[in-house]
């Protein structure tokens, strides 16, 4: 037996039958555009799955009528890219820096390849541009703790500082307040010392007995008047670039506990073009020597 078609009273549309509290609902049919919109979108996947790879199987997957892959032609793009560097990246594995500073073109994109290994290997440490952080020296300005030629600065790059290649620089501050060498008060002396290096207030009867002690035990890596010594890798104390930070309470706990940061040897993890490059680059940013 049909069953009886029931109107809603107010619109006039057909019920579904269902009913809650007194409320019905209405069999408001799709509109036909959004119909043919869903055929249309089903019949148009339906196609994708046949045209391109689509689903798996037991040995592989379904490739497609085509036989389209991402993975491939991106692989492709790569080998097209490393074809077209391939002759520049030649030539500077085969060229020394100063013949490379002195080609424009070669040069060019030596500094820009080296900016994007930097962005890609050293800005997690030494920030964007160089910009350096604390414990991590700024290489965008004209301090070098280890020297700034071009020959100094691959030689970082490569062995590392305090690292584990066999020819890293090495340099080792010792720790004067926890290995017993200076005193609590010594330290402070030596610290108000080494403000008055860089004309900041400092307590002068301090200074003078710091001046001493810093003669006798500080003097053979930083020099007598504190500015530095780039065979041990030791900062000036005389400007105002600080790694490690430059108020009093920063100078007393370096003192105090010794400071060193360890950067990773580049030898064995990077291209020698890209060492170079990077040489280059880093050259760049602090008006290398």
């Amino acid at each position: 037996m049909p069953t009886k078609v029931e109107k809603d009273a107010v619109t006039g549309t057909e019920t579904t039958g269902h009913e809650w509290d007194g409320i019905k609902e209405l069999n408001t049919p799709l509109p036909t555009w959004w119909v043919y919109v869903l055929y249309a979108s089903i019949a148009w996947s339906i196609g994708l799955f046949i045209v391109y790879p689509s689903f798996p199987g037991i040995t592989g997957y379904f490739s497609g009528v085509v036989g389209y892959s991402a993975r491939e032609e991106l692989a492709d793009k790569m080998r097209v890219a490393e074809n077209i560097k391939a002759p520049f990246l030649d030539r500077i594995r085969a060229t020394s820096l100063d013949e490379i500073r002195a080609t424009p073109d070669l040069l060019g994109y030596a500094v820009a390849g080296g900016r994007v290994a930097f962005a890609e290997n050293c800005a997690g440490c030494h920030q964007a541009g160089g910009a350096g952080a604390k414990g991590y020296p700024s290489l965008a300005d004209d301090d070098w703790l280890w020297g700034g030629k071009l020959s100094d600065i691959e030689k970082t790059i490569r062995t590392g500082i305090r690292g584990t290649h066999p020819d890293t620089r090495t340099s080792l501050m010792p720790r004067f307040g926890t290995d017993g060498i200076l005193d609590r008060r010594q330290i402070d002396d030596v610290a108000e010392f080494v403000l008055s290096l860089t004309t900041r207030p400092a307590d002068p009867a301090a200074v003078e007995r710091g001046r001493a002690v810093f003669v006798e035990n500080c003097a053979s890596c930083h020099g007598e008047r504190g500015t530095g010594l780039r065979e041990f890798g030791a900062p000036s104390l005389a400007d105002k670039v600080w790694v490690f930070g430059g108020d009093k309470p920063s100078i007393v706990r370096s003192i105090a506990e010794g400071r060193g940061g360890v950067m990773p040897a580049w030898n064995d993890r990077l291209d020698p073009a890209v060492i170079k490059m990077l040489t280059l680059y880093v050259h760049t940013l602090g008006g290398g020597e």
